[in-house]
C-alpha cells in the first residue's frame, strides 16, 4: 500500500503562545529567551517573524538579539504553560491518525501521523485531513500550523518547512519528489547536519540533486557503509523509517545536567554510564528487555536533539546500552558543531525478557 504520511509544525510556537496571551504583542518583534541560569546569559529558543526580518534567530545569544534591536519584547520561556497548549494540539493531531500507534510526537511543537490506511493512497483525503486538523487547531487554540504531506517521513517533514507560516504542502509521485529535493542545499537535507554539509561541499556535491546522482561507492567510502547509503538513499527521496509512537509507558529513562558543558565524547559517556546504571536497575527490576536505544542531548544553547537505533533482538545488557549511545553520540556530535549542557539516555520497545539474550547476539 501506498504510504502517505504528514507533518504538523507549528509556527513560531512559544511566540505565537505568548502573542495569544497578550494580543497587544502583534506586529511587534517577540523574542522568548531560555536564560541560562548562569548570570544573565542565554539564547533565543524562538521569535517571531517580525523578529526574524531584523535578523534574530533561534540558538543566538539574547545579548547579540537585545544588540540587534534592543526594543524587542523580551520573555523568559514558560514550558510547563507551553506543554500545556501543546498537550492539546497534540490530542488533536492524534486523532486524525489512523491509530495511536500511527502518531508519533518529535518535539513539543511538531509530530507526524501515518494516513495510509485512512487514505489508501489518496492524497486528496490526506489534504482534507490537513486542513481539518489546521483549522481545528485555530479554532480550539487560536494558533497557526504549518504542514507537510508525503510518501515517507523525510519528504513530509521537508515539505512542511516549505510554506511558513500557516502553509500546507503535498509532495505525490517520485517525479515530484525529485523535482521538490533536487535544487535545495545538500544542509537543507533533514539528517545532515554542518559536519556532513561541510565535508559533502568539499566532494563538490552542493544541492541534494548533486548528492542524489553521486557514486554510491564514494560515499560510503567516505561516510561508511551505513552513513553513505543512507545519504544516496535520502538524497533520493527514499526513507522507509516508521511512524513509532513516543512518550508512552513502555520506556525507560533517564537524563542529567552535565558538570560543565563539553563536547568531548569520552566524558559525556561517564555521564551516560552512570544513566545506565539507573535504567538497567530498572528493567531488572521489572524483568524486562528493550529493542531500542535512544539518546537526547541539550546543547548549551539549550537546543534538544534526539538520535535512537533498533537492535536486531531484544537485549537486557548494559553494555549493548553503552556500545549503541557511544555510536550515536560520536555521530552526532561528528554532524554537529555544538557544546553538551545535558545528556540523556533511554531504552524502549519493552517486552518481558524470556531468555537471556547476550551482546553477541546483537551483533
Amino acid at each position: 500500500m501506498f504510504r502517505i504520511v504528514a507533518h504538523v509544525d507549528m509556527d513560531y510556537f512559544y511566540a505565537a503562545v505568548e502573542e495569544r496571551e497578550n494580543p497587544s504583542l502583534h506586529g511587534k518583534p517577540v523574542v522568548v529567551c531560555m536564560y541560562s541560569g548562569r548570570g544573565d546569559g542565554g539564547s533565543v529558543s524562538t521569535c517571531n517573524y517580525v523578529a526574524r526580518n531584523i535578523g534574530i534567530h533561534s540558538g543566538m545569544p539574547c545579548s547579540r538579539a537585545r544588540q540587534l534591536n534592543p526594543d524587542a519584547i523580551y520573555l523568559p520561556v514558560r514550558k510547563d504553560f507551553y506543554t500545556k497548549v501543546s498537550d492539546r494540539i497534540m490530542r488533536i493531531i492524534e486523532s486524525h491518525a489512523d491509530s495511536p500507534d500511527s502518531f508519533e510526537q518529535v518535539s513539543i511543537d511538531e509530530a507526524f501521523i501515518e494516513i495510509s490506511k485512512t487514505c489508501k493512497g489518496d492524497f486528496d483525503c490526506a489534504v482534507r485531513i490537513a486542513k481539518q486538523i489546521k483549522q481545528e487547531i485555530l479554532e480550539q487554540e487560536k494558533l497557526t500550523c504549518s504542514v507537510g504531506i508525503g510518501p515517507n517521513k523525510l519528504v513530509a517533514k521537508m515539505a512542511s518547512s516549505e510554506q511558513k507560516p500557516d502553509g500546507l504542502t503535498v509532495i505525490t509521485t517520485p517525479d515530484e519528489v525529485a523535482a521538490f529535493l533536487r535544487d535545495k542545499p545538500v544542509g537543507k537535507l533533514w539528517g545532515v547536519g554542518k559536519v556532513t554539509a561541510l565535508k559533502l561541499e568539499e566532494m563538490n556535491i552542493h544541492t541534494i540533486g548533486e548528492l542524489a546522482r553521486h557514486d554510491a561507492v564514494e560515499l560510503v567510502s567516505t561516510f561508511g557503509k551505513k552513513r553513505g547509503a543512507w545519504l544516496k538513499a535520502s538524497a533520493q527521496g527514499i526513507d522507509e523509517s516508521p511512524v513509532i509512537p513516543r512518550g508512552r509507558a513502555d520506556q525507560i529513562g533517564r537524563i542529567v545536567t552535565l558538570p560543565h558543558n563539553s563536547s568531548d565524547v569520552e566524558e559525556i559517556m561517564g555521564e551516560i554510564d552512570m544513566l545506565a546504571d539507573d535504567v538497567i536497575e530498572k528493567l531488572h527490576e521489572r524483568k524486562l528487555s528493550f529493542k531500542q536505544v535512544s539518546i537526547t542531548i541539550i546543547t548549551s544553547h539549550f537546543k534538544a536533539y534526539s538520535r535512537n537505533r533498533t537492535l536486531n533482538l531484544p537485549c537486557s545488557e548494559k553494555e549493548t546500552i553503552l556500545t549503541t549511545a557511544y555510536s550515536l553520540l560520536s555521530q552526532f556530535l561528528e554532524d554537529n558543531n555544538v557544546i553538551v549542557r545535558r545528556v540523556g539516555i533511554m531504552v524502549s520497545g519493552l517486552q518481558e525478557t524470556s531468555s537471556q539474550t547476550t551482546l553477541s547476539s546483537y551483533f
